[in-house]
């Protein structure tokens, strides 16, 4: 299936009855979705694989963090799974970047289809006081730059970051680099856990090519009323 949308709605619900009645409002043709550790964790890879059955194109977002050669099996077993994404945790280093860069070639080689990969650089939900915590040297903006240098390095087809650094590494990267941007909120909503957050519409316009969007979705009175909304929102971009 052929999917122009640049929506990609992240299941947050850990409910199963839930789950299904929100993903029963939804229209593949419309957006993506997003299965996270939690989801993955109590549902399970056959669940992966209903969706995708279903016409859905999955992100899997595990943001696999190990050594590489378990990077590498984790990668290539996600790639069986026919997930349209996958991603990695650039603080692995590039040893495991690549690693997981060879991972999927292999899935392409054997399976003829391979997932989308991207890195990770700082999760939304971090800013200055985080990076403090952690001894990481340099600002948001430069720790995001030299992390996301590593992923093109190891040949990823992106990062996710925040629509703060998507004109930075574009411009750096070229526009091909996709940059897949959680965090985003609509003008009426609540930041929640997050701290670099944005819109839809000025993600889009600062150069994010995917957008990740939660609550503002599927806690809303109708899912797909609010989703072919956004998607209108962005159309003019």
């Amino acid at each position: 299936m052929s999917h122009k949308s640049k929506i990609i709605v992240a299941l947050d619900f850990e409910d199963k009855v839930q789950l299904q009645q929100l993903i029963s409002q939804l229209d593949p043709s419309q957006c993506r979705l997003k299965v996270g550790i939690t989801l993955f964790t109590s549902m399970g890879p056959e669940w992966v694989k209903s969706l995708h059955e279903q016409g859905f194109e999955i992100f899997l977002d595990l943001k696999f963090h190990d050594i590489p050669q378990q990077v590498h099996g984790a990668c290539f077993s996600a790639s069986q799974l026919g997930v349209w994404m996958i991603n990695v945790h650039a603080l692995g280093g590039l040893a495991m970047l690549k690693a997981a860069k060879a991972a999927v070639d292999r899935a392409a080689d054997q399976f003829k289809k391979r997932p989308l990969l991207i890195g990770v650089t700082l999760l939304t939900s971090s800013g200055p006081e985080e990076l403090k915590q952690l001894g990481i040297q340099g600002t948001v903006e430069e720790t995001v730059l030299r992390l996301a240098s590593l992923c093109f390095e190891a040949g990823l087809d992106g990062v996710v970051c925040s629509a703060q650094e998507a004109a930075m590494l574009k411009a750096k990267f070229g526009k091909e680099f996709l940059c897949v941007t959680p965090g985003i909120r609509l003008p009426e909503d609540d930041k929640q856990d997050q701290q670099r957050v944005t819109t839809p519409l000025q993600a889009i316009s600062a150069g994010s090519d995917y957008l990740v969007i939660g609550r503002s979705i599927t806690h809303a009175a109708k899912p797909l009323g609010v989703l072919q909304h956004i998607n209108e929102s962005i159309e003019v971009v």
